[in-house]
């Protein structure tokens, strides 16, 4: 990430979340327990899905691609900040920030992505449910997690590469606790437009088309679950959605507290609690909104440890 006539760095130095020895090893205790329980939550619900013939719907398909991609998205900033907690020198090599922000990037998109198409899920399932097996076939289920990878890879390969071609003559020191696009920019001492454009227009782009992917469906949902008479029904029908709604509110709200304020409003500090949530925090809630709040779900759960223990 140097260019000619620039101090050559081998390393950014990341800041961390604190400098305290006593509070660094807290964190660690913390934040391990926290990365425990967001893998063995997500594989859990992976093996569940895939193992219980009743969750075998393309919802619980997309469901289990969301959970592979949290346990993805949170490896790749967990074990480097938990190394960092028990390291005095907190060095990330050139290289190896351009791969955390590769991968960070790739699997947050296909995040997005993929929460936007559990709401055309829905929404099919509620507004047009005779056609609902026609219409999320296997086939396009499986198209539409394609198209949600392929989006995350494209969109992260092109920012990648206009990132490595930022120089950092003054600096290597990242106010963070990891390689986010923010405060690399903020030390860069090259010309950042370019770079800025880039993330503005793949931000806009790929947010912009699952948010409006999941209003439209909802703005539906709504509107065919106001018409129904059975109170009943219209209960079943919001329950449907009330793990997905919750899941998208957290998500997409720090996204966007992170990445659309403005520039001069910036403040690394703040932006390193709020991305606990979404690079910590979030992963490992996603499966507990989905085991808690779906009937399915708790329903296999029960069976699969009642199993269990008859077996054992």
């Amino acid at each position: 990430m140097a260019v000619e006539n620039c101090t050559v760095f081998t390393d950014f130095i990341l800041i961390g979340l604190s400098d305290r020895w006593d509070v660094q090893q807290g964190l660690f205790v913390l934040f391990l327990l926290v990365y425990g329980i967001t893998v063995i939550a997500n594989l859990g619900m992976i093996l569940l899905i895939s193992k219980d013939c009743r969750l075998h719907t393309p919802m619980y398909y997309f469901l289990s691609n969301l959970s592979f991609c949290d346990v993805c998205y949170s490896s790749t900033i967990s074990p480097k900040m938990l190394a960092d907690f028990l390291s005095q020198q907190k060095k990330i090599a050139y290289n190896l920030c351009a791969v955390q922000i590769f991968f960070f990037g790739a699997f947050g998109d296909v995040d997005c992505v993929m929460l936007s198409v559990m709401a055309y899920d829905r929404y099919v399932a509620i507004c047009n449910p005779l056609l609902y097996t026609v219409t999320m076939s296997k086939r396009v289920c499986i198209q539409l997690v394609a198209t949600a990878y392929t989006t995350g890879l494209m969109d992260m390969t092109i920012f990648t590469y206009y990132s490595t071609q930022l120089s950092f003559c003054n600096s290597n020191i990242i106010n963070h606790y990891f390689c986010d696009i923010p405060p690399l920019l903020a030390i860069a001492t090259s010309d950042t437009t370019t770079t800025e454009i880039v993330l503005a227009v793949s931000c806009s782009c790929v947010l912009g088309a699952s948010v409006i992917t999941i209003l439209l469906s909802y703005s539906y949902i709504i509107t065919t679950i106001l018409r129904m008479k059975s109170a009943a029904g219209r209960r079943k029908a919001f329950s449907t959605c009330a793990s997905h709604l919750t899941a998208v509110a957290i998500f997409y709200g720090t996204l966007f507290f992170m990445y659309f304020q403005p520039s001069s409003s910036y403040s690394t500090d703040t932006d390193k609690v709020v991305s606990i949530f979404y690079t910590v925090v979030i992963p490992m809630l996603n499966p507990l909104i989905y085991s808690l709040r779906n009937k399915d779900v708790k329903d296999a759960l029960k069976k699969a440890v009642g199993t269990k223990l008859c077996t054992g």
